[in-house]
């Protein structure tokens, strides 16, 4: 067995979702894909039973004792390293001490998944410090336990699957009731961009928990085991039957569960116009239906959705605040940015902090030069 190395460097991406929020924790389907900024984590071997962690965004570091392993009560971000340590000391691992320092170029509650790439990165970093690793999808799924129990955000499969697993190259098509995964090819000619509204969200605030409960009562009373298992048109029939918000919630997730096949068909059919508007749909559902958009996304939206070079623009992620997503035109990538720049700025009032990006790899490791 080759010695565990004592230093490394783990890269934790970030991702955005194209199209299917809020489908995830329905049962339903998603297609994210990781994106080129995250978080780099610089890892060194401690000789005794402490994990040290520092960050660039500043705040005093987190301490946690690998002997005594205490999360609960923890308000800081280290509740979600604590979290995916207590999920491999469940398995019966003992994780040596080890200090971390990490650099983020992720915007945090920029609504990109920035938990997600602490814990999947805090994940890896543990596996190879103790030289074996569990399957790919059995740590994304710990990953996700460790937000739900210690952060108290009861998220999907989603954004840990996408960090986990994607391929660069590639949008990540996830069927969240069987896990089964897809590679969905995204061609050099067509790029992404992100658009950070400027308003921070949390989601454990109560939105999203209120979500997915006024979700779990429409299942409940149209007597199905998921809101994935109603078709558009038993909709048709059934939905009278809801009241509100019950009613408008089930009704976006069940069409956007529709807009994510129609989407990863169009993708690997080259149909951009189409797959542009299926966002454009998902966007005007987000924000009518299951409102969870904000002002500030809406008019990024509404306005970059009619540039040239601009194929569809939505929100991403849980809402309340955080970044829009635009699929444009690759060859042009550089006016079409400036475009987009131009008319956020008039949206908004002041100039937003955006991005190119290609679907870029999940989680990975580097030497330490």
């Amino acid at each position: 067995m080759s010695r565990t190395p004592d230093e490394f460097t783990v890269v934790s991406p970030g991702r955005v979702n194209l199209i299917g929020e809020h489908t995830d924790y329905n049962d339903g389907f998603v297609l994210p894909l990781a994106i080129d900024r995250g978080l780099r984590m610089r890892v060194c071997r401690l000789p005794n039973d402490r994990a040290v962690l520092t960050s660039d965004r500043g705040g005093p570091p987190v301490e946690i004792d690998l002997g005594t392993l205490i999360a609960a009560g923890r308000t800081d971000w280290g509740r979600y390293v604590a979290g995916v340590l207590a999920g491999y000391q469940r398995l019966g691992w003992s994780i040596p001490g080890f200090e971390m320092r990490i650099t983020a170029d992720l915007p945090a509650g920029g609504g990109l998944s920035s938990s997600a790439a602490l814990e999947v990165g805090v994940a890896t970093a543990v596996e190879t410090l103790c030289g074996r690793a569990i399957d790919p999808a059995a740590k994304a799924l710990l990953c996700q336990q460790a937000e739900h129990e210690f952060a108290g955000v009861p998220c999907g499969i989603m954004d840990q699957f996408a960090v986990t697993l994607a391929q660069r190259g590639h949008a990540l098509f996830i069927d969240c009731r069987s896990r089964a995964i897809a590679h969905v090819p995204l061609p050099a000619d067509i790029r992404v961009l992100v658009i950070d509204s400027g308003v921070k969200h949390a989601l454990g605030d109560g939105g999203y928990a209120a979500r997915r409960h006024e979700c779990e009562r429409a299942t409940r009373l149209l007597d199905r085991p998921a809101l994935r298992d109603v078709s558009r048109d038993e909709w048709t029939t059934l939905q009278p039957s809801l009241p509100e918000p019950e009613r408008r919630r089930a009704g976006h997730v069940i069409a956007e569960n529709d807009r994510v096949l129609a989407f990863a068909a169009a993708a690997r059919a080259g149909d951009w116009p189409t797959a542009g508007r299926l966002m454009h749909e998902s966007h005007a559902s987000l924000r009518d239906d299951f409102e969870v958009s904000c002002p500030e996304l809406d008019r990024i939206c509404d306005a970059v959705g009619r540039l040239d070079g601009v194929f569809g623009c939505r929100m991403t992620g849980g809402g309340f605040g955080g970044s829009a997503v635009a699929l444009i035109d690759g060859s042009r990538a550089s006016a079409v940015e400036a475009a987009v720049r131009f008319a956020c700025t008039t949206a908004l009032g002041h100039e937003p902090d955006l991005f190119l990006t290609a679907a870029a790899a999940g989680t990975r490791v580097e030497a330490n030069g």
